[in-house]
């Protein structure tokens, strides 16, 4: 079972960001969660980095996966209730932890002002490897960075401020996805069909898969169970870091 959080998340926040890699993260390691902070009232906004058109599993030309998965995406988000969507269009499978990265991902920072954050563990998952995909990484190093020190600094990237108006802000806590040291369970089993509701919507990613549920539904009691949730409970778990 895993240790407790000596210091707990916030009860409720008003506004969360989820800066993702590609199409479809969110709704694999988060989307249970989502829906339950939209559910409280709280907004949610998706950030995601690539355009996805390194994924699927056919002969769906390159130039037309971009827009198919954003349009896979938006759907997905409107499953768990959110609305606000935003894709920065970096090259799938190719993202470097790069000045412009940081810049981007602070501006959105600066746009939505979130009280809480959600990406990626900059942490290679070895137990998990096909968690730790180097967009994953890369998104979640660099927003990390975008959180301490760039977006609350009013000095860094002063374009922001001079030219788009965009003042510093500062976000309370992050919330790591797929990470080694996972130290906070989230119970989604009433909201499971949410969840597979946004994951199916993810068309070119998943229909060749008829054991989705299945796997899925096995994975979240896992955690559930390692947790120490009761049995028969589904669960999403995060690593949390408070930023101030």
């Amino acid at each position: 079972m895993t240790p407790p959080l000596s210091r707990p998340p916030a009860a409720h926040v008003e506004r969360v960001l989820c800066v993702l890699a590609h199409p479809d993260d969110v709704d694999f390691g988060s989307a249970g969660t989502v829906a339950g902070w939209t559910a409280a009232g709280t907004e949610v906004t998706y950030c995601i980095v690539t355009d996805g058109d390194a994924g699927g599993f056919d002969e769906t030309p390159r130039d037309r996966m971009g827009p198919l998965r954003q349009a896979e995406q938006r759907a997905a988000a409107a499953a768990v209730g959110v609305t606000d969507v935003h894709f920065l269009g970096y090259p799938d499978g190719r993202l470097e932890l790069t000045l412009d990265l940081r810049r981007d991902i602070s501006r959105v920072i600066r746009q939505v002002r979130p009280q809480r954050v959600l990406t990626t563990s900059p942490e290679r998952f070895w137990e998990r490897i096909g968690a730790s995909h180097p967009d994953h990484l890369t998104v979640g190093e660099a927003t990390l960075r975008a959180v301490y020190p760039d977006a609350r600094n009013p000095f860094a990237f002063p374009e922001l401020l001079d030219d788009e108006g965009l003042e510093a802000w500062t976000v309370g806590e992050v919330w790591l996805t797929a990470s080694p040291r996972a130290d906070h369970a989230v119970d989604v089993t009433d909201l499971i069909e949410l969840k597979f509701a946004a994951l199916k919507s993810h068309v070119t990613q998943v229909s060749h898969n008829p054991d989705l549920e299945t796997f899925v539904t096995g994975w979240m009691r896992q955690t559930a169970q390692r947790f120490g949730l009761p049995d028969g409970r589904l669960a999403e778990a995060f690593h949390v870091v408070h930023t101030v």
